[in-house]
C-alpha cells in the first residue's frame, strides 16, 4: 500500500485522469446520465424531492448522503433558503446544508433554479468528485481528508471556517500539533490556538497550502502506519452505493500504465 502522502501525490499529479477514470464508472456514468438528462425539467422542491435518484445524486455531490433518508429535514432547509439570517439553514453548525440550499435555491429562484450551471453541471463535478474522495477514503482515509482540504481550502476566510467544519478542523489539528480535545474550550481560546499557528491567508498560496497538506499526509501517516481502510467519522457517509472498489489507486495506476 502506499504512503499516505504518495497516495495523495499520485491523485493529484493526474487529478484530471483520475476523475475521467471515476466518471467513467458504470455506476457513476449511469446516475450522470440520468442527472444531466432530468435536473432540468425540476421546477420546484416537490419535483427535487420527488425524484429519488436524482434528488440521491445531488445530495452525495454535497457528501450528504447520510441524511439522504431524511426527506422532511431536507425539505425544511430548502423550503426556508438561505436569504433570511434565521433560516434553518443559516442556522445549524454543519455548512453542507446551508452550501445545499445555497445552491439549490428554489425561495429565491424558483422554476428558474435549475437552469443554473451550479445545479447542472457544477453538481455533476461535485458529484464526480465527491466519488473520487469517497473512494480514495476506502483505501486510506488521509488521503480522503486532503482532497477534502485541497478542495475547500479556496473558501477559508478565517479560523472560525476551519472550526466549523470538522473534517477541515481534523487536517489542521494533525498539521499544527493542535489536540482534539481543544473543542472543549471556549470558541474564542480554539480561534487563537489555530491562528497562533496559522496563517490562513497561506491557504490561498497554492505552494504553502501544499506544504500543509504534505505535512498533514506526513503526520497523519506517522500517527497511523499502514492503516486499515476505514472512512473516518467525521466524512462517513455510504461509499458502497457508488461502484467504486477499494482498489482506486491501483486501478488507476494501471489505467495511467495502458493497462485494466
Amino acid at each position: 500500500m502506499l504512503s499516505t502522502t504518495a497516495s495523495y501525490q499520485f491523485l493529484t499529479r493526474n487529478l484530471q485522469r483520475s476523475l475521467e477514470s471515476v466518471a467513467a464508472e458504470p455506476f457513476v456514468a449511469r446516475e450522470v446520465e440520468y442527472y444531466e438528462q432530468n435536473i432540468r425539467s425540476v421546477k420546484s422542491i416537490d419535483d427535487f424531492l420527488g425524484d429519488d435518484r436524482l434528488y440521491a445524486t445531488a445530495m452525495r455531490a454535497f457528501n450528504l448522503d447520510d441524511m439522504i433518508y431524511a426527506k422532511a429535514f431536507m425539505r425544511k432547509v430548502l423550503t426556508e433558503g438561505t436569504d433570511e439570517p434565521r433560516s434553518f439553514a443559516n442556522t445549524l453548525s454543519d455548512p453542507r446544508f446551508k452550501e445545499f440550499a445555497e445552491t439549490f435555491n428554489f425561495v429565491r429562484y424558483g422554476e428558474t433554479t435549475t437552469a443554473f450551471d451550479r445545479t447542472q453541471s457544477g453538481t455533476v463535478d461535485r458529484y464526480i468528485r465527491q466519488t473520487l474522495e469517497v473512494s480514495a477514503g476506502e483505501d486510506n482515509q488521509g488521503v480522503r481528508l486532503a482532497l477534502y482540504f485541497e478542495r475547500k481550502a479556496g473558501s477559508v476566510e478565517s479560523a472560525l471556517d476551519i472550526l466549523g467544519d470538522r473534517a477541515m478542523l481534523q487536517v489542521a489539528q494533525t498539521a499544527l500539533g493542535l489536540p482534539a480535545t481543544m473543542s472543549m474550550l471556549d470558541l474564542d481560546k480554539q480561534i487563537e490556538m489555530i491562528d497562533r499557528r496559522l496563517d490562513v491567508e497561506d491557504l490561498q498560496d497554492p505552494d504553502k497550502l501544499a506544504r500543509f497538506i504534505d505535512r498533514f499526509t506526513t503526520l497523519w501517516e506517522l500517527e497511523r502506519p499502514s492503516e486499515a481502510p476505514t472512512v473516518p467519522n467525521v466524512l462517513a457517509s455510504r461509499p458502497a452505493v457508488y461502484g467504486i472498489g477499494p482498489d482506486l489507486l491501483l486501478n488507476l495506476q494501471n489505467i495511467f500504465r495502458g493497462g485494466r
